[in-house]
């Protein structure tokens, strides 16, 4: 196994660490409690351009744009700092730990088991020619580690679930990340009633497979829908936010508990990757059209002005045209209001490499093109629906100056001149009109 090249060296100063997450928000809220685990080590906490003594990448591998982006960090940090050492961790540390090993530059690799370690490991390196590994066999990781990210001190993004079970035949996750496993109700409880102490106005549920949340307490099992009713039942609770879940587990008592609730805001992420139903078989995805077409509908019919985001998949092995045309007409026809598009690559060791008739480079990002653009115009579809109406704005800090932005709870983006009450704050706001940069402009009410 290789092993480290330490960079020692007498400092009298207070060590600096610096991070850079890539990926989803459950990495942003883990890259937090690592670092929590590195100023209880003493450390001081910089941003990733300035100078530090260690530099922590958190890596995602869900494409592989993400892969090339390691490599940039790498070299970045290494310019800042030659002396510096290079920690990389995530789910691409778990997956290429051999090979992100053998970049220059590189001096600690650290898998999924051992990542809430990194000021331990950094502790008791050993010196050696090339980078050290510490990364088990996915098998082993079977424990929750619970965390949590403030962002700006507006909102925060708490994991309550980790790992898959599911075997999507595009997806390194579950070999990244492990099996599904969940935090306790209890502390999910405890967790948001220390974030609302911190002035936080917004809680973003977060997890790999979030919708397969379970708890089995006295033999009894506990799901997603049972997390979300014990919130509500808190007292004071910032608004809450569900990130991405699964249509197959979206059950609709989830739905119309969104609906009646008010501490739970109007947005849905929903992963569709196709509306091709032979695609979506050929992906081992759950659901088929129609019922993902049902979920929107009921969502509709019970919250007219909530926001549906879509992640979609172009160019999977074996797309036709014919295929390709179907996820178009389908998301057209589809009340959602905006897409995430996602241009397929192959990942290595998925189940995905058994297919044929790849497609086309050159093609697969003219049909991303085709429904990006699709994407704009249902934003805007969507927003000038919410004109004239009063929603509530959560302002973001903008060290410009010049404008504040901001979401509502049904996720519109707004813009307003700076004014220095707005900050972190929950106001409501009338939305007035769309400018040139796509943001809703908004008069503040109160």
């Amino acid at each position: 196994m290789p092993v480290l090249v330490c960079r020692s060296e007498t400092r009298s100063h207070k060590k600096k660490v610096a991070f850079n997450t890539l990926g989803c928000k459950v990495n942003f809220s883990e890259t937090t409690t690592i670092a929590q685990g590195f100023q209880n080590e003493n450390y001081l906490r910089v941003e990733f351009d300035q100078l530090a003594d260690v530099y922590v990448i958190n890596t995602c591998s869900v494409t592989q744009n993400a892969d090339k982006k390691l490599h940039a960090l790498v070299r970045k940090a290494n310019w800042q700092n030659p002396n510096a050492i290079v920690a990389v961790t995530g789910c691409y540390a778990q997956l290429q730990s051999q090979e992100i090993a053998q970049i220059d530059g590189v001096d600690l690799v650290v898998g999924t088991q051992n990542k809430f370690e990194l000021p331990y490991l950094l502790n008791n390196l050993n010196s050696g020619p090339q980078a050290q590994i510490h990364a088990c066999e996915i098998s082993e990781v079977n424990s929750f580690k619970e965390s949590y990210s403030i962002d700006d001190r507006t909102r925060a993004f708490l994991k309550v679930q980790d790992g898959c079970n599911y075997k999507c035949s595009f997806c390194t996750i579950p070999r990244a990340r492990g099996s599904s496993r969940s935090d306790t109700i209890e502390n999910v409880l405890h967790n948001i009633n220390l974030i609302k102490n911190q002035n936080v106005w917004e809680i973003v549920l977060t997890g790999i497979n979030l919708g397969d949340f379970q708890q089995v307490h006295n033999s009894t099992k506990f799901r997603f829908y049972d997390l979300l009713t014990s919130i509500a039942s808190l007292k004071g609770v910032p608004r809450i936010r569900i990130s991405s879940i699964e249509p197959n587990l979206l059950d609709d008592r989830i739905i119309e508990l969104v609906s009646e609730n008010e501490v739970f805001v109007p947005h849905f992420h929903i992963p569709l990757q196709s509306g091709s139903d032979s695609i979506l078989r050929r992906m081992r995805r759950r659901y088929d059209t129609d019922l993902y077409a049902k979920k929107i509908q009921k969502i509709k019919f019970l919250m007219p002005d909530a926001c549906i985001g879509v992640d979609v998949m172009v160019g999977f092995f074996g797309e036709t045209e014919k295929e390709f045309q179907a996820t178009y007409d389908f998301l057209s026809q589809l009340d959602v209001s905006y897409l995430h598009v996602f241009t397929y690559s192959e990942r290595p060791a998925t189940t995905a490499l058994n297919l044929s008739h790849p497609v086309p480079i050159k093609l697969r990002k003219q049909r991303s093109k085709v429904l990006r653009i699709l994407s704009e115009e249902k934003r805007l579809k969507f927003y000038q629906k919410q004109l004239g109406k009063n929603k509530t704005v959560l302002f973001e800090t903008d060290s410009s100056k010049e404008h504040l932005t901001g979401y509502t709870e049904n996720y519109v983006r707004i813009k307003t001149p700076w004014k220095p009450s707005l900050p972190n704050t929950l106001r409501l706001c009338k939305l007035t009109r769309i400018d040139s940069d796509g943001y809703v402009l908004c008069q503040v009410l109160n």
